[in-house]
Formats: C-alpha cells, structure tokens, sequence
C-alpha cells in the first residue's frame, strides 16, 4: 500500500509548529559524545543539550548513562544555537516535570531503584528524576544505621515518603519495603513448619502472659503462661529468665504465628528417656533438630 501526505500529516504539522523559548520538547535520542546530546525532535531542527544541562547528578556520564534511543524531555533555551539546532536544558524540564512525577510516585508507592550518590549528616543521598533525594539513617534498613559510609554507591531499592515541591524536599525511605520482605519470608518459612515439631531457642522477653522465645531464622513464637511448666505459676519470671536457652514444641500455627510449649517438649524429651534402650543410634540421631537444618533444603 503506497504511503500518501496524509500518512505525514503528523510530522509535517510538528515540523512548521513555532518553538519558543520555556516550551518543554520531547524527542529520541540519535547521537551522545561527552559534550552534548542530539536529539531527534521531528522539528524542522535538531535538538542540543550541553552535558552541564542534562543532569546535576554527581558522577552522572553523558557516555555511560545516556543511550541512543532514549526518550528524553527537555526546555528550550534558544531556538536556534546559531548553527541552526534548537538549544535544550533537561535539568530545567526536569525542575518543572520532576515533582509531578515524584508526586505520582508517593501516591502508588511505586518502588524505585536508587543509587546512593553521598553521605550527609543522619542519612544518605540519591537521586530520583534527577532530583536530589534524603533517606535518612532510620530508613535505609530494618534498624537505625550507625555509620552511613557503608552505603555509598550501593544500588537500593526505595520509595517516596515526602514530596514538597514548594521547599525542594524530597524524603526515600528503604525500611518498608525491607519490612515487607521480611515479614514474606517470615511467612514463608511459618508454612513450612508443623504442630509437633520441636527444637530449642532462647527467651527474648518475658510478659505477665508468657515468654517469647526466639527460634532463630528470624522466627519467634509465644510460650503462654500455662504451657512453660506442669506446676502453677503466677508469672514466668518465677522459672525463666530472659537468655535462657530452652526446648520447645510448636503446638500451632495460626495467622502466620507460632505458639509453643516448654511443658509438652520436657513431656516429650521426658518420654524419650523412658523409651531408651541401650542400643547405640544411628549417624547420632536426636528427637529434636534445629530450624537451620530444617529450612536447610527448602527453597523460599
């Protein structure tokens, strides 16, 4: 099928469109050399940004970091450089563009991919939309980092917590997105543990209610009051004391939870004790394993 000037009449249109200095221009990538940037606008002219105008990110390298065939905006600055080409700045497009986009970005809690640029008193910097962006120390992982050096140049990913275009503000934050991993894998390695299975952890914290033991692996699960030992009690304190390692038996698992028993494990190790025979075990078998042999070969 032969093309005809209404297949053009697009291009043509753009091509006798005035261009004014202010307007924002969006055009393809053709040609990137350390200097500059050429852009295919469909203009009747060319489009130019100088390296110093395309980004203020440091290190940012026009040859590493731009590619032919990027879809680029940018800001008239002169529509003819006296060499016929339209002059362009993207770091003043991106001033006026950027915290739309940083606004949208908050509102879905879209995940972005950062790299930490430099390190500043309580927190890092990275860049997003080529605008300057502050994780503090408390956001950059589960717990508050103490030395901050240990993140530069390092790929995270963050979101946006705070966006104010007024005061040039611009909050990431890393800690949700590691909260919400964590508690996935939790999770995961919850479903693979069953009612009966028994191992050893440590008391974490004591409550009126019970004790809380920690399994390892990132798991823990409550001991209540009533399943710590056979006699009555008033408060766990009276036989346990926080650091205390002790056996325990998972009874359920409810809601991504454990609880456990102190009482039904000593029952079981107690019965094991009884049923023992003088023959020696095989490979040094025990009744109890660990929650590291468990997940040892189970994929999360």
């Amino acid at each position: 099928m032969s093309e005809t000037m209404k297949d053009y009449e697009k291009e043509l249109e753009a091509s006798f469109k005035k261009v004014q200095e202010g307007d924002i221009l969006t055009g393809t990538v053709i040609s990137v050399d350390e200097k500059e940037v050429v852009l295919d606008l469909r203009y009747y002219a060319e489009g130019i940004i100088a390296a110093e105008d395309y980004s203020r990110e440091p290190g940012f390298n026009l040859k590493e970091d731009v590619h032919v065939g990027d879809e680029v905006s940018a800001t008239v600055v002169r529509t003819d450089d006296g060499h016929g080409n339209i002059l362009l700045s993207r770091v003043e497009a991106t001033d006026v563009l950027a915290w739309d986009r940083l606004k949208e970005m908050k509102a879905s809690g879209e995940v972005i991919d950062v790299i930490v640029k430099g390190v500043v008193n309580s927190g890092v910097v990275a860049y997003v939309e080529g605008i300057r962006g502050f994780i503090p120390a408390s956001k950059l992982a589960l717990s508050y980092v103490e030395d901050t050096n240990d993140y530069l140049n390092k790929h995270l990913q963050v979101q946006v917590i705070d966006v104010d275009e007024d005061s040039k503000k611009l909050i990431l934050s890393a800690k949700e997105l590691l909260r919400e991993k964590a508690e996935e894998e939790r999770k995961n390695k919850i479903s693979n543990i069953q009612p009966g299975f028994v191992t050893e952890g440590k008391v974490e914290s004591l409550q009126p209610y019970g004790a809380f033991v920690d399994l390892g692996n990132g798991l823990s699960g409550l001991v209540h009051i009533s399943q710590i030992c056979e006699k009555r009690i008033k408060k766990p304190s009276e036989v346990l004391t926080v650091g205390d390692t002790v056996k325990v038996k998972v009874i359920s698992v409810k809601d991504g939870k454990l609880s456990l028993s102190i009482k039904e494990a000593s029952d079981l190790m107690a019965k094991d004790v009884e049923e023992e025979t003088i023959e020696i075990p095989d490979s040094g078998e025990q009744a109890t394993t660990s929650l590291g042999s468990l997940f040892a070969n189970i994929k999360l």
